[in-house]
C-alpha cells in the first residue's frame, strides 16, 4: 500500500480537538488494511512531524431498523489516534 493511500481524512469532533490541544494527539480515518507502522510512516511523510505513538481501533457499523428490516446506515471504518512529539503540530485548519 502506498504511503498516501493510508490516510483518508482527519476526524474533527469536539473530543478530538480537545485531545489535539491538550495532549498533542491527532485523529485520522485510515484505510482498513493499514497497520500501525504504515500509519506512522504516512503521517511522518505527509506532515513532516515525529510520531511517538499510534493507537488504532475499528469503529463498528451502524444499523437502522424499520419494522422487521435491518439495514446498514454506515459501514465499519478504522480510526487512528496519533501522538506527536512535543513541539510538533499539524495545522488542519489555518485561520479558523
Amino acid at each position: 500500500m502506498h504511503v498516501y493511500e493510508v490516510l483518508k481524512r482527519p476526524v474533527v469532533t469536539e473530543k478530538t480537538m480537545i485531545a489535539t490541544d491538550t495532549f498533542n494527539k491527532v485523529t485520522f480515518e485510515v484505510d482498513m488494511r493499514a497497520n500501525k507502522l504504515q500509519v506512522k510512516e504516512a503521517v511522518e511523510t505527509a506532515f513532516d512531524v515525529e510520531v511517538l505513538d499510534v493507537h488504532i481501533m475499528v469503529m463498528p457499523a451502524k444499523t437502522a431498523r424499520r419494522g422487521n428490516q435491518i439495514r446498514m446506515r454506515q459501514s465499519k471504518w478504522k480510526k487512528a489516534i496519533v501522538t506527536l512529539a512535543p513541539g510538533d503540530s499539524i495545522q488542519l485548519f489555518e485561520g479558523v
